[in-house]
């Protein structure tokens, strides 16, 4: 796998104060927010890109609220974001729109993937890999609540897996309850 691999830079934020690092994989560009010195196990949160949940704060989703959760996490515990480029579960921005009005007429998240002519979930995790390799961490604590996300990793021994617990709202409850039941996510039961 060819990457490209930018230099440090130190980003303060309303959640901490990171050092980044950005990694070219083809035409998708991924990002590494850290915190350091890291341990024997270092805890890691893999987040899939999701603008109308990170960047515009939607409802329909928990994107947002398990990215700053977990922004919060890192500041407080060390270890690393890596944010890949893997928008509406790797189908892109057109198609996760198209999910979404899908979902609007009464789909969901999955059965308007199907729709569409997606698996649920089209995510795959070879560059997380190459990240977790090129700062040589070897042991992580996962944050996650996604099961696939477990087996994904090759590379690095899963020492635990911290689930990212957020509350629902009037408009991402039948979704997270489609997560938890069809997907096994770990999710409050609220």
């Amino acid at each position: 796998m060819k990457i490209e691999i930018s230099n440090v830079a130190n980003l303060p934020s309303r959640f901490g104060s990171y050092k980044l690092k950005a990694f070219k994989e083809g035409e998708k560009e991924h990002l590494a927010v850290y915190k350091e010195p890291f341990g024997e196990v270092v805890n890691v949160r893999i987040h899939s890109e999701c603008l109308t949940g990170d960047a515009i704060g939607s409802l329909k989703c928990d994107c947002r609220d398990q990215l700053e959760a977990s922004l919060k996490y890192i500041e407080n515990h060390g270890g690393m974001v890596i944010y890949l480029r893997q928008e509406g579960r790797n189908i892109g921005l057109l198609n996760k729109i198209n999910a979404y009005s899908l979902q609007d007429q009464g789909f969901d998240t999955i059965k308007a993937n199907h729709q569409l002519g997606f698996k649920a979930d089209e995510r795959t995790y070879e560059i997380v890999d190459e990240i977790l390799s090129h700062f040589g961490i070897k042991k992580i604590n996962l944050l996650t609540n996604n099961p696939e996300k477990l087996s994904g990793l090759k590379c690095v021994e899963i020492v635990s897996r911290v689930p990212i617990q957020t509350k629902a709202n009037e408009f991402n409850k039948e979704y997270l309850k489609v997560k938890k039941e069809q997907m096994g996510h770990m999710l409050n039961d609220e």
